[in-house]
């Protein structure tokens, strides 16, 4: 049954029910009024006259208009005839009656007359006893009708309200079940609903649905198989370490190559919690050291090369994190489920960089010594006790000069990009005055500043405190940042140098006002080998690079703000000592 006529019918029903009630009542009230009234309307009114009568007879000596009342109250009498035998006593009282109006001190008519209004009276007096029960039936049985109705209205009601809401609820309650069994992939659920309402088909479309869920589910679970296969393939094919790790840090998956250099088993690494191994394993502690520190893991980290034994050697090999994250159907939030460290063997690249970094050192110091010898023999030729020389050979020795302090710069510049790459920078870190190390560098583009008329402005606060530094590095840093602030200023500028402590920082400041760099440049400038395209090509490209390495080799930190067509702002930042 539909649950559209369920619902019409059992409305319906109450309906019926309530006018039903209603009808038996109204029936019921109405014979009951009807019986006590024929009490009232019949007999009470013949007492009545009866009464009326008597009073008259006693009267009768007092007042003259005492037969008139007792003829009209006889009329009256003769018209409410209801009973039987009441006629013949009426009857009877009408005769004496008019024998007695002829002689009205017949005291025996007068009794007889008496007598008639009594037998009248006892006739109706009977009739209201008789009456009076059959009104006590009629009540009885009108209660006895609407107890009746009301239980069986109660009774439909009752049931009406225990089974009606249920029959609804109940299915609604366990489709919604099984829709939570099907949103959690049990496909094979099913709902079984017998009766024919809007529920069955309901059901019906609902398990016809799970059943194609499920042939859906099953005939895709091969291809997946497949996938996988191809996707683990893939992997350990691949030459790189791959660990992949879901997001309670159980590996899921790891390579042939990663479960070699992790030096345990396969079966000791898949599927095992990251957290327990890198107790005992030193390799997988460190490359689990991102993921369990801080909460907000870079979706990609670059660190410094692992240096790890493999393949019989000492092998280097960068570190990438991804994190896997995606967004469930349904909702708006991204949802970390994973992580894959793939470790990029990059020793073949590390070798051929030692190599090219001993090559530029040993080329450095090699040329070092003959660039210093030229230097000196140029200052013996320029020594008049030797020999005065014309002016067109103080050019040539000038020229020569200046060639060979170009080439003793960048032999110094090489051998300090060696201290970098090699990670042996050699820092003597002390408490140093930061207005000697800025001093020291004024003074070393003094000449250079000059020759441009390029005023060196100095803004420095008083009582500095001392900084935490390697005073000639740092010194040297200073020095290559003016050069390049004075290289880069127009003729008759001002460069700008201040010094300010702010949170345990010193700041060094050093602002040009020329050109400027632009935007899509800022990011390069502190590469090896970088220079602004369409400026002179002046240095090794490696000044700023070496500077940056420097700063952050003693803790610190040096920045960029520039404003292409206005000039550039190059900040150093030391910890105070």
């Amino acid at each position: 049954m539909k649950i559209k006529v369920k619902l019409t019918l059992a409305v319906g029903l109450l309906f019926l029910l309530i006018i039903a009630l209603g009808l038996i009542g109204g029936f019921q009230i109405i014979s009951l009024s009807r019986d006590t009234n024929n009490i009232l309307v019949a007999n009470y009114n013949t007492l009545d006259f009866s009464r009326n009568m008597l009073k008259a007879l006693d009267e009768l000596e007092q007042e003259n208009n005492s037969l008139r009342s007792f003829q009209d109250n006889l009329n009256k009498q003769q018209n409410n005839i209801t009973e039987v035998g009441e006629q013949e006593y009426t009857d009877r009282l009408t005769k004496h009656f008019s024998d007695f109006k002829t002689n009205t001190s017949d005291t025996l008519t007068e009794n007889k007359i008496r007598t008639d209004i009594y037998d009248i009276m006892k006739v109706n007096m009977d009739a209201i006893q008789r009456k009076s029960e059959i009104a006590k039936t009629t009540a009885r049985n009108a209660i006895l009708w609407l107890s009746i109705t009301g239980t069986f209205c109660f009774v439909i009601a009752f049931s009406l309200l225990v089974n009606l809401p249920g029959g609804i609820a109940n299915p609604i309650r366990e489709l919604t079940e099984s829709i939570k069994e099907i949103a959690a992939k049990n496909y094979s659920k099913r709902v079984n609903f017998q009766s024919r309402s809007e529920f069955g088909e309901l059901a019906s479309s609902f398990n016809t649905m799970a059943e194609k869920l499920e042939e859906y589910n099953s005939s895709n679970l091969a291809k997946l198989m497949k996938e996988k296969k191809r996707i683990e393939t893939l992997i350990n094919n691949m030459h790189d370490p791959v660990i992949g790790l879901d997001e309670e840090r159980k590996i899921i998956f790891a390579n042939s190559e990663a479960v070699k250099i992790a030096g345990l088993k396969t079966e000791e690494l898949i599927g095992k919690n990251a957290q327990e191994i890198s107790i005992h394993n030193d390799l997988i502690r460190s490359l689990l050291q991102e993921i369990n520190n801080g909460k907000n893991i870079p979706s990609k980290i670059e660190k410094k090369p692992l240096k790890i034994y493999a393949d019989g050697k000492e092998s280097y090999f960068e570190k990438e994190i991804l994190n896997i994250s995606i967004v469930p159907t349904g909702e708006q939030t991204a949802q970390l489920i994973g992580h894959v460290i793939i470790l990029r063997n990059v020793t073949l690249y590390k070798e051929l960089d030692f190599a090219k970094t001993n090559f530029i050192s040993t080329i450095s110091h090699e040329l070092k010594t003959p660039i210093s010898s030229i230097k000196m023999s140029l200052q013996l030729l320029e020594n008049e006790k030797i020999g005065k020389l014309n002016e067109e050979q103080q050019n040539l020795i000038s020229s020569i000069s200046d060639d060979a302090s170009r080439l003793l710069n960048i032999t110094g510049e090489l051998l300090n990009m060696t201290q970098v790459e090699s990670g042996n920078i050699q820092l003597g870190i002390m408490p140093a005055d930061p207005m000697d190390m800025v001093n020291y560098a004024v003074n070393a583009t003094k000449i250079m500043a000059e020759q441009k008329n390029i005023k060196i402005e100095i803004n420095s606060e008083e009582n500095l405190p001392k900084v935490l530094a390697d005073n000639e590095k740092t010194a040297w840093v200073l020095t290559n940042l003016i050069s390049n602030a004075i290289r880069y200023s127009y003729e008759n500028s001002t460069v700008f140098i201040g010094v300010n402590s702010k949170n345990s920082m010193v700041n060094f400041i050093v602002k040009d006002t020329g050109q400027g760099i632009a935007p899509q440049y800022k990011t390069k400038i502190f590469d090896r080998y970088f220079r602004i395209p369409g400026t002179k090509k002046e240095g090794t490209g490696l000044g700023l690079s070496i500077s940056k390495e420097f700063i952050e080799a003693q803790g610190g930190q040096i920045m960029l703000e520039s404003d292409f067509g206005a000039g550039s702002v190059f900040t150093i930042s030391l910890h105070t000592a």
